[in-house]
C-alpha cells in the first residue's frame, strides 16, 4: 500500500476516532490531543499496518493503548514519596483507653431497634444476622426465596432509619 493510499484511508477513518477520544478523556482539548498522538503513531508505524486488516480497530488500538500509557504515566507522577524521618513517633508515648461505655450505649440502641421490627421481619433478619443462608431461611419459614430478601431487605432499611435516628 503506498504512502498516499495509506493517508487518505487514515482521512477516511478520522471521524470513527473522535467520539471513541471523547470517551476515554471526557475532555474536548484533551481528545484532540489523543487524536493527533494516535495520528501521529498510525503514520509513524505505516509499516507495521497490515493492509486488509481492519484499519478501524487498529487505530481504535493504538488511541486506547495511549490513552492507558497516559494515565498511568500520569499515576507515577501523582505519586508522593515521603522519605522524611518519622522518628519523632518513635519516643511518642502517649496511650489511649478504650471507652466501652459509647459502644455499649450504641449496642443497646441497636438491639432495642430491633426489637422493636415487626415480627414478620424481625423473624428472618434474626436468622439471617445469625449465619444463616437466604435458601435454609426460606425453607425454615416455608416461603418463598425472594419474599425472604425482601423481608430482610426491608429489615434493614428499617434498622437504618431507626439508629440514624439516635
Amino acid at each position: 500500500m503506498s504512502t498516499k493510499e495509506f493517508n487518505q484511508l487514515l482521512l477516511q477513518n478520522t471521524e470513527f476516532l473522535k467520539p471513541f477520544a471523547v470517551t476515554l478523556t471526557k475532555d474536548q482539548e484533551s481528545a484532540k490531543d489523543l487524536l493527533q498522538e494516535t495520528m501521529f503513531r498510525a503514520l509513524a508505524n505505516h509499516d507495521k499496518y497490515s493492509v486488509g486488516t481492519n484499519i478501524k480497530a487498529w487505530l481504535y488500538t493504538i488511541m486506547r493503548n495511549i490513552f492507558i500509557n497516559n494515565y498511568r504515566r500520569k499515576a507515577k507522577q501523582n505519586t508522593i514519596f515521603d522519605s522524611t524521618p518519622n522518628d519523632f513517633l518513635i519516643n511518642y508515648n502517649q496511650s489511649t483507653i478504650d471507652n466501652g461505655a459509647e459502644s455499649n450505649l450504641r449496642l443497646k440502641d441497636i438491639r432495642a431497634a430491633v426489637h422493636n421490627l415487626p415480627e414478620i421481619f424481625k423473624q428472618p433478619f434474626m436468622l439471617y444476622f445469625e449465619g444463616y443462608k437466604y435458601h435454609e431461611i426460606a425453607d425454615a419459614l416455608g416461603e418463598p426465596l425472594g419474599t425472604i430478601k425482601s423481608r430482610i431487605h426491608f429489615a434493614r432499611r428499617l434498622l437504618k432509619e431507626q439508629i440514624s435516628r439516635f
